[in-house]
């Protein structure tokens, strides 16, 4: 495989650029730190399969833009994105092939289906989600939060997302609320509460370091490598096995 990595200088980046080594045949870093390009347009055309992107929500289209200029699948793997930037993504979708995810582990996909089946089995329980992070995190609720409530509304036609709580707010029939907390250095928490007058089924996923989110967009990246244009997803990767 042949990537050209956005964020290069970023955590993200730099764990991802170690898993990959000489498979890296570019990079770009908003920063310019290292040497490296600050844009595409510096870094000029690439020979490469893949585009895999962990810098900033707002650089979503200049990276599709040169994965399709170069011929490459993108990998999105930053969260954060407006209705306008997630609406980009779908639409290049039309021309390359493009995986999108608010989380790149295999353990939060199997959440996401874990959570889907349990509350379609038990479709009058409250549902509420809770996502950590650490203090330096922009978005809230995290990507991953989002694609929580998505499993919880696959399931569940009539859900409506409600983040935080404040003042007067008796719980609507079909809210399903996301409570974020942010403090030190949380790599990532995410629950989900799954409540029946007679039971509560918790669900729970703690990375342990972000490497693992590293291994994850590799992974994502080695999937996308020779695929046909069209939008891809955690669950795609979960059925290739």
């Amino acid at each position: 495989m042949r990537a050209v990595l956005c964020g290069a200088n970023g955590v993200m980046g730099k764990l991802i650029g170690d898993i990959l080594g000489s498979e890296v045949v570019g990079r770009v870093s908003i920063d310019g730190e290292n040497n490296v390009p600050k844009t595409f347009d510096e870094l000029g055309i690439v020979d490469a399969d893949v585009v895999i992107d962990f810098s900033h929500h707002t650089a979503a289209a200049d990276v599709l833009s040169y994965a399709e200029k170069i011929g490459a699948a993108a990998v999105i793997g930053t969260t954060g994105h407006t209705e306008e930037e997630k609406a980009l993504i779908e639409d290049a979708a039309n021309r390359i092939p493009v995986f999108f995810s608010g989380n790149m582990s295999v353990g939060i996909a199997l959440l996401c289906n874990m959570t889907r089946q349990a509350v379609a089995r038990f479709p009058e329980a409250d549902v509420e989600i809770v996502e950590i992070h650490h203090n330096r995190k922009v978005d809230a609720p995290s990507g991953t939060a989002k694609m929580l409530f998505d499993a919880v509304k696959a399931a569940r036609p009539n859900a409506v997302e409600h983040d935080g709580r404040s003042g007067e707010c008796k719980r609507a029939r079909d809210e399903v609320g996301i409570s974020s907390l942010r403090m030190g250095n949380v790599v990532g928490v995410h629950e989900v509460h799954i409540c029946t007058p007679s039971q509560t089924i918790t669900l729970r996923h703690e990375v342990a370091t972000r490497s693992m989110l590293a291994e994850g967009g590799v992974e994502a990246a080695r999937f996308m490598v020779g695929k046909p244009k069209g939008f891809y997803n955690m669950d795609n990767l979960l059925a290739n096995g």
